[in-house]
């Protein structure tokens, strides 16, 4: 096996000496991780990095609580701007007196698992695997976080990212903060790199608020954090990221502008009493300037999981309901004969370890894999995890044939309600967790599993079904999010992106603790591996 090390590539004594001339306490934290299987779209697979803070104390305050201001720096110049930016802060705020609180100026080196190294040390958890150096020097509860990405010396605007790991989102209020000095210095915001517009009751306006939503939904669905901030969430800190765009032509913002819109965010945050909890934490946004609020997105979801309940509800009743039969003229009840116990049982375990199979053995395999086929690590990982979805499409069939024989009426019907109220309690903690995701599985497999039954045709049914399982739902989710971004590609380029999304859900998982993933391979698809058993029930 090839092994790829990126050692530290940060200017790691140029950045102490540049915050201790500054004023700040300066601390250093090394970190190091071995990834389950090498990242071929960053070409890492064993990484160490330095990460590199300071500390402004609060000169009229004790000391309890902090905020963070953070700058990813990767190999090369791809955010150079922040940095010089957070250092330009550090400079101002240190001649600033009215400071209330610790103002940490972080560093990370190799983006996500920097921040991740650090925030699990400040917080004293290991809940990745990750090496890392103690903290030497540490401040208060830390009550928010902003980090800086700008890779461009030419910002025409500022671009807020809000979805963080497994669809988090921060206060409302956040954003409403970003947007209101925006307003107030006149920096153009974007939100999904769209802008706002004002005609509303228009076509035109609809459609674009419905295209930045969707491109909201489908980006927490995914379940990753899309900016340093996202992980700051997972220890209930208050955190977006902003992001200079260069991409509209009229218009033009320079440092000095974007480093008081900076203040003044940080300056109302260092007012705060208490941590930010008065808005909305679950709300999705077609602008900056309006939202939808759980109350509202939240009916739609629960008119997709009713049908299920009500589908079930039907079928206990006919399960319970006796059988007419005539016997020598008389028409008597007979209370109809239940299915045994194997009957159902064997299809739902199968169909969970299956389940099981795609979860563990795809990186397990890996080795095995690249030493029988021409494939590379990732390419092992990806294709085992296609072969193992594919593969569970003839496993399960027919299983209750298996230890039980001749599968009965009332066996699949048995089956199907026991689903029915598996995926029901699914999309509904699915939905509590991460809405956008929830709400995708509900509409794509609410409508056939709730009418599938063994009489329908097998072929179409089956092709229909196929097309709305989970994976080929990530497939449309490629395709679409493509479109909204106004980057459309071929069958091909999707193709290929789609199994890219699978590595890198599999990483975020191993790396961060993505849920997806594991939500997707041990409870969505034996579930739908469950409906397709009822198929082919006979």
């Amino acid at each position: 096996m090839m092994l790829v090390c990126f050692c530290s590539g940060m200017p790691v004594e140029w950045l102490v000496k540049a915050m201790q001339s500054r004023g700040l306490e300066v601390f250093t934290q090394s970190f190091s991780r071995k990834l389950p299987f090498p990242d071929e779209n960053k070409e890492r697979y064993m990484v160490r990095g330095t990460n590199v803070y300071g500390i402004l104390r609060a000169p009229r305050a004790p000391r309890t609580e902090a905020l963070v201001i953070s700058a990813p720096c990767s190999p090369g110049d791809s955010n150079n701007q922040a940095v010089g930016l957070l250092l330009a802060l550090a400079q101002y705020f240190r001649n600033q007196v009215y400071w209330a609180k610790d103002i940490i100026f972080l560093v990370n080196e190799h983006d996500l698992m920097g921040t991740q190294a650090w925030l699990e040390a400040y917080h004293h958890t290991n809940i990745t695997g990750m090496e890392y150096s103690p903290l030497q020097g540490r401040a208060g509860s830390i009550q928010a976080a902003l980090s800086l990405e700008l890779s461009s010396d030419v910002i025409t605007s500022l671009d807020l990212i809000l979805e963080g790991l497994n669809g988090q989102l921060p206060n409302l209020d956040l954003a409403n903060l970003f947007y209101a000095f925006c307003q107030k210095l006149g920096v153009l915001c974007t939100i999904q790199g769209k802008l706002q517009r004002n005609d509303w009751d228009t076509a035109e306006g609809y459609t674009h608020a419905a295209q930045t939503m969707m491109l909201m939904v489908l980006k927490q669905a995914c379940g990753r954090s899309w900016g340093d901030h996202g992980l700051f969430l997972r220890y209930h800190i208050e955190a977006a990221s902003v992001r200079g765009i260069n991409s509209f032509r009229h218009y033009k913002t320079d440092a000095a502008t974007i480093g008081r819109l900076l203040e003044g965010m940080v300056r109302k945050l260092n007012n705060l009493l208490e941590r930010l909890h008065q808005s909305y934490f679950f709300y999705l946004l077609p602008s900056l300037s309006r939202f939808v609020s759980i109350g509202c997105y939240m009916l739609a979801f629960g008119l997709l999981v009713v049908i299920l309940l009500l589908r079930a509800l039907d079928l206990w009743v006919h399960l319970g309901a006796p059988a007419l039969a005539a016997v020598e003229g008389v028409t008597e009840a007979q209370q109809p004969s239940g299915p045994g116990v194997l009957t159902v049982l064997t299809p739902v375990v199968i169909s969970h370890l299956t389940g099981v199979a795609l979860y563990l053995l795809p990186v397990h395999l890996q080795e095995m894999a690249v030493e029988h086929f021409p494939v590379s690590e990732t390419e092992a990982v990806v294709l085992t995890a296609v072969a193992i979805y594919t593969a569970g499409l003839a496993l399960p069939h027919n299983t209750q044939r298996l230890l039980s024989g001749e599968g009965t009426e009332q066996g699949w019907k048995v089956l199907k309600l026991t689903a029915l109220l598996y995926l029901a309690v699914l999309l509904g903690c699915t939905a509590l967790i991460n809405f956008s995701l929830g709400f995708i599985l509900a509409v794509t497999l609410v409508p056939i599993t709730a009418s599938m039954t063994p009489h329908m045709p097998k072929a179409l049914s089956a092709l229909v079904m196929v097309l709305l399982s989970p994976a080929f739902t990530v497939l449309y989710c490629v395709f679409i999010y493509q479109e909204l971004i106004e980057a459309p590609v071929s069958v091909s380029e999707g193709w290929m992106l789609f199994l890219s999304v699978i590595s890198q859900g599999i990483l975020d998982h191993a790396l961060y603790g993505s849920l997806v993933y594991p939500l997707l391979a041990l409870f969505i698809y034996p579930c739908w591996l469950m409906f397709w058993n009822i198929l082919f029930w006979s």
